[in-house]
């Protein structure tokens, strides 16, 4: 019987296309609602609730496994049954009478196997089956809402009395007034004699006045849509469905299932939803039984919020970890119901189900402060300070109204989210105007290169480290007597049968191997493996002949450790993808968790977006429909726009004065007279601004951001408003008169001193900074950076103590010690001085008792509350002691960085453009110049965001199409807003056409794809031109600013140290341009290897130098053609130690062509 009732979407996957297929569905689906119509018995109930009671009445240990087993399926019986759907053709039935669905519930009361069900979800010995009992649960409620059970049995409220009254009073005042048009459109004549009129001014097609064959009263109504055909919607763009209403059940179930739901809150609800919480967190349940978890946790709370609200009832659910479960599964429903478009209708469900509980949550925390138990309202502070702190559930509002998609999720989703948005933004109002400040988490994102892989191949690849490796493999071979064991020497098998590759082209990988061992310190198996390639590929002698001596093998050994062997393309795969992985994890470090004041007014203004005003307005269209509350809920938001915010001009726009109108213009208007008067008072602001602006009629037509609507209303910004400030002759003169006079002064910021000197007192402090950069009076702009505060001040006297007890003992009480202190204290020193003297003199034992404390609700010491109360206060614990260090640091930071803004932004840019150049020849990708040229004005424009999410995506799809084998078009889908306003740039998808991405083919398309026509190594090229490439003339800039840097550590070198490393530079090139021409000239037919050596070669070299040597590298054609560098193009801290190196290195180049020669 259970294989006879199955559900036919588990039989069929889903409601099939085919229409054999869905004839098949619709049989067994017919089959299905006849067996159910057979279960609505009270005797067959009645043998499946004796047989379960029977086998109930057994201990664990009686038990057999066929027993467990026939439990299994009676539920799963159940569950069938009461899963076929109803039949809408058969039951066309009013409200109040029976269902078939209602006999199957009122023969499972008759035969007690809804007690059976309540002692499965409350016995601990059954907990096996709690998602069985919840599912079943979930089945039987179906057809049911909370509220009609509340009310079953009871005679209506005064509340709903006056709500039906309004709702009457509506509809008789919208029938009058209809009537009253009616008699005013009747006329006198007899309607054959309707009369033939011109409308002047009004073309009909073609240059004539239109003729009107009507009667003048319905002139208004005329369009010259009227008679055409309606024009059909494309299905993709058709409105989401919505659900049916539920008919409303007979009397006697709803009685028995409202007890049925007190008797479960009471008895089974905190154990059983504790169970299939865990189930679910360690994924023992299958896919998709979250939702049943999401919908029992709605519907029994807000079944409870209704009937006696009691907090303990519904304990289990109330909690930081419900919040944080719901909003998970929000933002998987939404990523999944952009990516699985085909199942998009029921990830939209779910999600509306994952909201209902959100919005049942927040309900009931705001039932809990209403409580008369002070107990319940504490607890009640408490999760909403851990509500309110935590970033994620603030933001989600916003999130799912600028994701909202009427083709997708249906108007019941959002007039849920209108409501839970209004309900959520009432309670964050009231709890920051109870307290002076609210302090709320803040992510900031903070990248940090580290070059620690950098120095690494930098120890790995140089000359000392090779000659130290050879010393040893040396000795390990000479005390061995060249002798290998026979495991060793049998083990070794220099080729790869399996491979692809031909044998013959397998000697380099031979080779490679052979330098791998030896720079593992493993001289024997190095070899080992040459002579056993050796045995494989006599011909030519490339790994030594036959009857080579020992001597010779090791040096052979040794030129190949030192030659520059061509790596496969495998192992640079492998290294590309470490270094990505390293990239993430440094950009996973980088985000850092803050804590700052909270200002409500500020997080308004962020609803301030047409992508968040759209949904509101679109819910209004249907304000006839919706309910007062869905009204009210609308016009607040609108209202916090309008009137709070004063952005009054983002409603300007011809669709919602459109809509305005219908709202003025209705016949029941009196009915709404929150609507009617807003919307008189935004047409008011109107006419007022239009007034002063002829333009905004013109406006009307777009919708507008915050920076549209400032311009409308206070005006235009002129031409060349915004453009850098020039310096004429006369400016530049006087300013390098003025630093030249004070440049060996003592005063403490040059730059504060040549300020008010200018003759032009309108320059910054960063326009000054620019302008002496870029005349080449100073390097960098780091030389002008402002002194920080309190750094000069190190040694505490014993009058500065005295103080600084003092104020601890003033301010220790206070929520802020810190913060006080640094205000009061004379000798102006940094957070983390103070920090340290304050531990040194042992006022405080450890540093988190210097946090600033959030201010929580009074009596939460006292220790009385629920008990759920031990388990948020957990939760609202600061950070771990060792973050204070940095927390003071970035503190410290921030300050410094407000003191010298200015000065430090061009600095900053200019070494992320060093850091990016490293990373862009460390890949090895020639870039092309339109496509740098386009990336550097994108970072200008502060798109490094979603630059750095290209480029993960194509190095992602890189990976994932050399794992799999397989191309196909990869979306790129913007989940962030930062990402989606850069796909609407044009700039941006110029660049995205550079670099191979698809544009969306057709309608059915939505997003750019990277394309499957593109290989890995062209998806990394790609990701490779996204860093900031630099041209010729800012590769100086470059180098001069990362030399700047490195002065800031070390003191400049000598003018006569700098022309000495000039000339021994020089002279090494020039030796290497006379080795290069005899090379070619003795060697014509190597020129293929000897490219790839040189090419190998100067990535070596990229790789292990310490400083930059993009600039270097750029320009070593011009030096070989006989120009001359300027200084300041090369570092100033070559000696003679480093010019050695590069001796020995191009002399290195050298053994390794011969090496080569005699390979081939």
């Amino acid at each position: 019987m259970v294989n006879l009732t199955q559900p036919a979407v588990l039989c069929f996957g889903k409601v099939p296309d085919d229409p054999v297929f869905t004839h098949h569905f619709m049989e067994v689906t017919s089959h299905l609602q006849a067996y159910k119509e057979a279960f609505a018995s009270e005797r067959v109930f009645g043998v499946l609730s004796e047989t379960l009671y029977n086998f109930l009445q057994l201990d664990w240990e009686q038990r057999q496994e066929e027993d467990n087993l026939l439990i299994e399926r009676i539920l799963l019986l159940v569950r069938n049954v009461l899963h076929v759907p109803a039949d809408p053709c058969e039951e066309k039935k009013v409200d109040d009478d029976a269902s078939i669905h209602d006999k199957v519930l009122w023969a499972v009361h008759m035969s007690g196997f809804d007690d059976l069900v309540k002692f499965l979800a409350s016995a601990q010995s059954e907990q096996q089956w709690s998602m069985h009992v919840l599912e079943i649960i979930s089945l039987m409620f179906r057809d049911q809402t909370p509220e009609l059970l509340v009310s079953a049995g009871h005679s209506r409220s005064a509340e709903e009395k006056q709500r039906d009254l309004q709702e009457l009073e509506a509809l008789r005042q919208k029938e009058n007034a209809e009537k009253r048009s009616r008699t005013l459109q009747r006329g006198t004549r007899h309607s054959r004699f309707g009369g033939c009129f011109v409308v002047q001014g009004l073309k009909a097609i073609g240059d004539n006045d239109v003729i009107y064959h009507r009667r003048l009263h319905k002139f208004k109504s005329y369009t010259h849509d009227e008679g055409k055909a309606v024009r059909r919607v494309p299905k993709r763009n058709q409105r989401a469905l919505e659900c049916k209403d539920k008919p409303r059940s007979a009397l006697n179930v709803r009685l028995f299932l409202r007890e049925f739901c007190v008797d479960f809150l009471e008895n089974c609800y905190n154990r059983l939803m504790y169970l299939v919480k865990e189930n679910l967190i360690r994924e023992q349940t299958q896919q998709h039984d979250e939702t049943y978890y999401l919908w029992a946790l709605s519907f029994f709370m807000a079944f409870n919020r209704g009937n006696d609200f009691r907090a303990d009832l519904v304990s289990e659910t109330m909690s930081i970890r419900a919040f944080h479960f719901i909003e998970r599964n929000v933002t998987n429903y939404y990523e999944m119901l952009l990516t699985d478009r085909k199942e998009a209708t029921s990830w939209s469900r779910r999600m509306h189900l994952a909201l209902k509980a959100y919005q049942e949550l927040l309900l009931t925390v705001n039932e809990m402060d209403r409580s008369h138990d002070e107990s319940i309202r504490q607890s009640s502070n408490v999760i909403k300070s851990n509500i309110f702190y935590m970033m994620e559930f603030r933001e989600i509002f916003l999130t799912l109204l600028r994701k909202y998609d009427e083709t997708k999720q249906p108007l019941t989703y959002l007039k849920d989210l209108v409501e839970t948005t209004h309900l959520f933004l009432r309670m964050l109002e009231r709890f920051c105007k109870g307290r002076k400040n609210l302090v709320v988490q803040k992510k900031r994102v903070k990248r940090k290169k580290s070059h620690n892989r950098k120095k690494q191949l930098v120890a790995e690849t140089s000359s000392e480290a090779l000659a130290e490796t050879w010393k040893i493999v040396e000795e390990e071979l000479r005390a061995s007597g060249f002798q290998l064991s026979e495991s060793l020497t049998g083990s070794i098998v220099p080729f790869d049968a399996a491979s692809e590759i031909p044998l013959e082209e397998q000697r380099i990988e031979a080779m490679v191997r052979v330098q791998d061992a030896l720079l593992a310190h493993t001289g024997p198996e190095a070899l080992a493996l040459l002579r056993a390639a050796r045995e494989v590929w006599p011909d030519g002698n490339v790994f030594g002949s036959s009857d080579v001596e020992p001597e010779e093998e090791l040096e052979l050994l040794k030129e190949i450790l030192h030659a520059n062997l061509p790596r496969s393309t495998t192992e640079t795969l492998v290294e590309e993808e470490d270094d990505g992985a390293e990239f993430e994890e440094e950009e996973l470090e980088s985000i850092q968790v803050s804590e700052t004041d909270f200002n409500f007014k500020d997080f308004i203004k962020r609803f301030a977006n047409p992508g968040i005003v759209r949904p509101y307005l679109f819910m209004l269209r249907t304000y006839s429909k919706n309910t007062p509350h869905t009204n009210h809920c609308v016009v607040r938001m609108l209202h916090r726009l309008a009137v709070d915010l004063k952005m009054d001009a983002l409603l300007f726009q011809l669709s919602v004065f459109h809509l305005f109108n219908k709202i003025l213009s209705d016949p029941a208007a009196e009915a709404y007279k929150e609507l009617v008067t807003f919307a008189k008072y935004v047409l008011n602001r109107f006419f007022s601004v239009v007034a002063q602006n002829n333009k905004a009629f013109v406006e009307l037509l777009f919708w507008k951001n915050v920076g549209a609507v400032r311009e409308m209303t206070e005006g235009y910004s002129k031409d060349g408003e915004g453009k850098k400030v020039a310096w004429s002759e006369e400016d530049e003169e006087e300013l390098r008169t003025l630093y030249m006079e004070h440049r060996d002064s003592d005063v403490p910021d040059i730059v504060e001193t040549l300020l008010p000197l200018l003759s032009n007192n309108s320059r910054t402090r960063r326009q000054v900074v620019t302008q002496l950069v870029r005349m080449g009076l100073v390097v960098n702009a780091k030389e002008l950076k402002k002194q920080r505060k309190g750094t000069g001040i190190v040694l505490w006297t014993e009058d500065q103590e005295e103080e600084l007890q003092m104020l601890f003992e003033e301010f220790k009480d206070s929520d802020d010690v810190l913060g006080n202190i640094m205000k009061k204290v004379t000798a102006k020193r940094s957070r983390a001085r103070v920090v340290d003297k304050l531990l040194s003199l042992g006022l405080v034992s450890e540093r988190r008792e210097l946090y600033k404390k959030r201010r929580r609700a009074p009596g939460k010491s006292s220790g009385v509350g629920m008990t759920e109360e031990e388990f948020l206060s957990g939760l609202t614990q600061d950070s771990p002691d060792d973050s204070v260090g940095g927390h003071d640091d970035d503190e410290e930071e921030e300050d410094d960085s407000e003191d010298s803004e200015e000065d430090e932004e061009q600095e900053h840019k200019n070494s992320q453009n060093v850091v990016k150049r490293s990373q862009s020849s460390h890949v090895g990708v020639d870039r092309r110049a339109d496509v740098g040229a386009i990336v550097n004005s994108l970072m200008q424009e502060g798109m490094s965001g979603p630059l750095l999410w290209i480029q993960n995506c194509l190095n992602k799809t890189a990976n994932d199409r050399e794992d799999d084998g397989l191309s196909q078009p990869v979306p790129l889908v913007p989940l962030s807003e930062e990402n989606e306003e850069a796909m609407e740039n044009k700039t941006f998808r110029k660049l995205l056409g550079k670099l191979g991405m698809r544009a969306p083919a057709n309608e059915q398309e939505t997003f750019w794809r990277i394309s499957d026509k593109l290989s890995p190594l062209q998806l990394r090229s790609a990701a490779a031109a996204l860093t900031p490439g630099e041209d010729k003339a800012e590769c100086s800039e470059g180098l001069s600013a990362s030399n700047a840097e490195e002065d800031e550590d070390e003191k400049d070198t000598s003018g006569e140290q700098r022309a000495q490393a000039l000339r021994a530079l020089l002279l090494a090139r020039k030796r290497k341009n006379q080795t290069k021409d005899a090379d070619a000239a003795s060697d014509l037919n190597s020129d293929e290897d000897l490219n790839s050596v040189t090419k190998s070669r100067s990535q070596e070299e990229k790789t292990t130098t310490k400083r930059s040597r993009s600039g270097l590298s750029d320009d070593e054609d011009e030096m070989e053609n006989g120009i001359l560098l300027h200084p300041v193009f090369i570092t100033n801290r070559i000696d003679f130690v480093e010019m050695s190196c590069l001796l020995l290195g191009y002399f290195t180049a050298f053994l390794k062509c011969f090496l080569l020669k005699l390979l081939f």
